[in-house]
């Protein structure tokens, strides 16, 4: 009976649904696979028989052998569309994949270049003294020692760049405007990008980043620039913007600085957005503890 209730969906699913042989044959897989544990549970155990608390049994099972959340979320899916179909046609009594929840999918880490790595690239001896290096020097600097959004950072104008003051005056998501303070180093590096792009890049633009032509930088153009440059230290498989962003926000919660005030300087509008940087910390105090206790 057991097999002929799996034919029968997947016969719906081929002729009324109009699904491909390919995906078909994934749910009669996955389906089949069900039906195996909760044999290897129990033989008396039937589709009509069977009850949340195994279906359960065999998300756990599935997560015990590695199985990723997104894995068994998928495979639940199709339990679910399967007594779906199995309950309109009355073939079962009740539904028991129903309200059970799948396991939530994990976040990924944000990826980030280690401080060595930054120290190496911002290396004045790594560049050249073309425009296009001075250019592509500060664009990465400003990133990882303001944390600034790619979005934001195009758009700086020269009056949002107080060198007086050593801040920055960003306008982030929602036209939402806050002010970033910076370092003596960044405001060294602004003054020397500032006279080469004055006599080089000229141009009437009010923008702060300007291409040699004298226009505004464009988010694919500081995009390319910065992937050019993160590779020459770096063999991240990102290597954006954002990369440095979260590397702006790692290293200022590894040199101990307040949750809250990071909160601040990225202009996150919760703190739980923020955290997520705590655990990368988190996972690099692990790495130390492994490398360094001799009992690890």
């Amino acid at each position: 009976m057991s097999s002929v209730l799996i034919d029968l969906f997947l016969g719906y699913l081929r002729l009324e649904r109009n699904y491909s042989p390919l995906t078909v044959d994934s749910y009669g897989k996955d389906l089949r696979e069900f039906e195996q544990f909760y044999k290897g549970m129990d033989q008396q155990l039937s589709w009509e028989s069977v009850d949340s608390d195994v279906i359960r049994d065999w998300m756990e099972s599935m997560m015990d052998r590695g199985n990723s959340a997104s894995s068994v979320n998928r495979r639940l899916s199709s339990l679910r569309s399967f007594y779906r179909f199995a309950l309109r046609r009355k073939l079962v009594e009740k539904d028991p994949a129903h309200a059970i929840q799948g396991p939530k999918r994990k976040k990924p880490l944000p990826q980030f270049l280690k401080e060595s790595e930054m120290e190496q690239l911002l290396d004045p001896r790594m560049w050249t003294g073309t425009y296009k290096d001075v250019l592509a020097r500060t664009l990465i600097m400003t990133f990882y020692e303001t944390g600034v959004r790619l979005s934001e950072l195009v758009g700086l104008d020269d009056k949002d760049v107080d060198a007086m003051t050593s801040e920055l005056k960003v306008t982030g998501k929602r036209n939402k405007q806050r002010v970033i303070p910076f370092g003596k180093e960044l405001a060294d590096t602004f003054a020397v990008y500032l006279q080469r792009r004055d006599a080089t890049a000229g141009g009437d633009s009010s923008a702060f980043f300007r291409t040699e032509k004298g226009e505004r930088m464009t988010n694919a153009q500081v995009r390319e620039l910065v992937k050019k440059n993160l590779s020459r230290v770096s063999t991240l498989k990102k290597r954006t913007p954002h990369v440095l962003r979260h590397t702006f926000a790692t290293a200022m919660l590894n040199h101990d600085a307040g949750l809250e005030s990071v909160k601040k300087l990225l202009g996150h509008e919760s703190l739980s957005t923020t955290e997520i940087y705590t655990h990368t910390t988190f996972e690099q105090l692990k790495k130390v503890y492994k490398n360094a206790h001799p009992r690890a």
